[in-house]
C-alpha cells in the first residue's frame, strides 16, 4: 500500500485544473442562458399542469416564478465559477441549483443533465481556484502554482468511467447485430451535406454501431497515452461534432470536448492561460508563485475519504440492474444515471381507463388534458411515470367528486423496430401499486431477448 500514500504525495501544476474551471464555467453559463433564451424555463417548468418526479425526490417542485430566481442563482454561480471568485461557494450553489432544476422535471432527464450534476458535485471537493483565480488574486494565502495530482486525475477518472460504461452498455445484441437504434435514427438524415447519402446504406448503420462502442471502450486510455493524445482528441472533436449534427443532443457534445482537455499536459494549459492572459491583458507571472497545495492532512484525509466513497458508487450503481428480472430496455428499472447513452428508440401509446370500483361506471382520459407532449411522450413507455400519472388521475378525480375510484391502462410500446406489444397488465388497478425500487410485476414481460451486458 506504499505506493498509495506515495501517489496522495505526488504535486502536480495546478493549470490543467484551473483551465477545466474556465471552460466549465463557460459551457455552464452558454447552456443556462441559452435554456431561458429558448423559452424552456416556461414551457417545461411553469405551464405543465402536473410534473413527473423522482421517487424520493417527490417535494422537489417548479417554484412558481421564483423558479426564474433559482436559474439566476445558477447563473450567477457558472460566472463566479468561471472567473474563480468565491468558489468553494458558487460550486456548492451551482451544484445545489441545478440539481434541483434537473429534479423538477423527470420527462427531461438526459445523461448530460446528469453527468453535470455528479461532475459538479466532484468538482465541490477538488482546488479549482488555487490558481488563476480572482480568489487566488486576492488573497496570496490561496494561491498555488501546483495541487496534489489526484485532484486532477480524479476528473479523469471520471470521464474514463463515463465513457468505458457507455461503451460497456453498447455491447448488446440490438446494438451490434440489429444495428439498432441507429437503422431507425440515421435514414432520416438523408439530408445532411456530404455524408447524407450514406445514411440509408445498411453497412454504414454498422459501422456507426460498432465504431461508436470501440470508441466509448477505448477513447480514455488513448488520452491517457501522450503518444496518442492528439489523435484520440481529434477522434473526440469528429465523434462529438457528428454526434450533434446527427441528433439533438444539446450541448453534451461540447461539454465533453471541453472535458477532455483535461488529459492534455500541464505546458497545453500552461499556453492556453498564457492566450486568455494575452486576450484579456491579465498579467500570468502573478499565479506562477511556484508554491504547492499540501494543506491540513486530517482535512485533505476527508477528502480523499469522501472521493473513494463518491467513485465507489459511480462504479457500483449502473449495475443495479443486475437485481431486476427481465429485459432492461423494455421496462427500464435501473436504466438512468447508469451512462446507456442513445441505445433504444421506444414509442408507446397509453389510454387511461377511470373506473367506478362498485357500480362499474367508467370513462377514457383525455392525456392532452393535463400533459405537455413531451411529458405525454416519455409517460407512454416508461413504467414509473404510468404509476405515478395514475395516481395523480385518482387524486385529480377525487377532487371532482368521483367516488371508488380504479385506474387502468391500456398500453403498447415498440422497442427498437419491434412490432408494439402490450406494455402494461390492462386487469391491474394502477392505484392498488405503490411507487418502490421493487421489481415491477405489472410490467408486461418483452416476449424477446436482448443478449449483451
Amino acid at each position: 500500500m506504499e505506493w498509495i500514500g506515495n501517489y496522495l504525495k505526488k504535486q502536480q501544476e495546478a493549470a490543467p485544473l484551473a483551465v477545466f474551471r474556465i471552460f466549465f464555467g463557460v459551457m455552464m453559463l452558454w447552456s443556462l442562458i441559452r435554456f431561458w433564451a429558448k423559452g424552456w424555463i416556461e414551457r417545461v417548468y411553469l405551464e405543465p399542469k402536473f410534473h413527473f418526479t423522482y421517487y424520493g425526490f417527490e417535494w422537489v417542485k417548479p417554484l412558481g416564478n421564483w423558479t426564474y430566481l433559482l436559474f439566476v442563482l445558477c447563473i450567477l454561480a457558472s460566472i463566479c465559477i468561471l472567473f474563480g471568485y468565491k468558489y468553494r461557494l458558487a460550486i456548492i450553489v451551482f451544484f445545489l441549483s441545478f440539481t434541483y432544476v434537473e429534479l423538477m422535471e423527470k420527462s427531461t432527464y438526459l445523461n448530460h443533465y446528469y453527468f453535470v450534476s455528479v461532475l459538479s458535485f466532484l468538482l465541490m471537493f477538488l482546488p479549482a481556484n488555487a490558481y488563476y483565480s480572482i480568489d487566488a488574486y486576492i488573497n496570496p494565502k490561496r494561491a498555488f502554482q501546483k495541487v496534489p495530482r489526484w485532484t486532477i486525475d480524479s476528473i479523469k477518472l471520471l470521464l474514463g468511467v463515463v465513457y468505458v460504461y457507455a461503451g460497456l452498455a453498447k455491447l448488446n445484441s440490438d446494438w451490434l447485430v440489429r444495428a439498432m437504434p441507429l437503422k431507425i435514427w440515421l435514414p432520416p438524415k438523408y439530408d445532411i451535406p456530404f455524408i447524407g447519402g450514406l445514411m440509408g446504406e445498411n453497412w454504414a448503420h454498422y459501422a456507426f454501431s460498432w465504431s461508436g462502442a470501440f470508441y466509448d471502450l477505448t477513447i480514455p486510455f488513448f488520452l491517457l497515452y501522450k503518444r496518442t493524445r492528439p489523435f484520440a482528441f481529434a477522434a473526440v472533436v469528429v465523434f462529438h461534432i457528428l454526434t450533434r449534427v446527427l441528433f439533438n443532443i444539446g450541448m453534451f457534445p461540447y461539454i465533453m470536448i471541453m472535458a477532455t482537455l483535461i488529459f492534455f499536459d500541464a505546458g497545453f494549459h500552461h499556453e492556453v492561460l498564457a492566450w486568455i492572459s494575452k486576450l484579456f491583458n491579465i498579467a500570468k507571472s502573478r499565479f506562477d508563485n511556484g508554491l504547492s497545495l499540501t494543506g491540513n492532512y486530517t482535512r485533505l484525509n476527508a477528502i480523499q475519504l469522501v472521493l473513494v466513497l463518491f467513485f465507489v458508487v459511480q462504479l457500483l450503481f449502473p449495475w443495479r440492474y443486475i437485481l431486476y428480472p427481465g429485459e432492461l430496455f423494455w421496462t427500464e428499472e435501473g436504466y438512468r444515471f447508469s451512462w446507456r447513452v442513445m441505445l433504444i428508440e421506444k414509442a408507446g401509446y397509453a389510454q387511461f381507463r377511470i373506473v367506478n370500483g362498485k357500480t362499474g361506471k367508467q370513462f377514457y382520459v383525455e392525456n392532452s388534458d393535463f400533459l405537455t407532449p413531451l411529458q405525454e411522450k416519455q409517460m407512454s413507455f416508461q413504467p414509473d411515470f404510468i404509476l405515478e400519472y395514475a395516481h395523480f388521475l385518482q387524486n385529480h378525480f377525487a377532487g371532482q367528486g368521483h367516488k371508488n375510484i380504479e385506474v387502468y391502462v391500456d398500453c403498447g410500446v415498440t422497442l427498437n423496430g419491434r412490432h408494439s406489444a402490450q406494455f402494461i397488465d390492462p386487469t391491474i388497478d394502477l392505484t392498488k401499486i405503490k411507487e418502490s425500487f421493487k421489481h415491477k410485476t405489472w410490467v408486461t414481460p418483452l416476449k424477446d431477448e436482448i443478449k449483451g451486458i
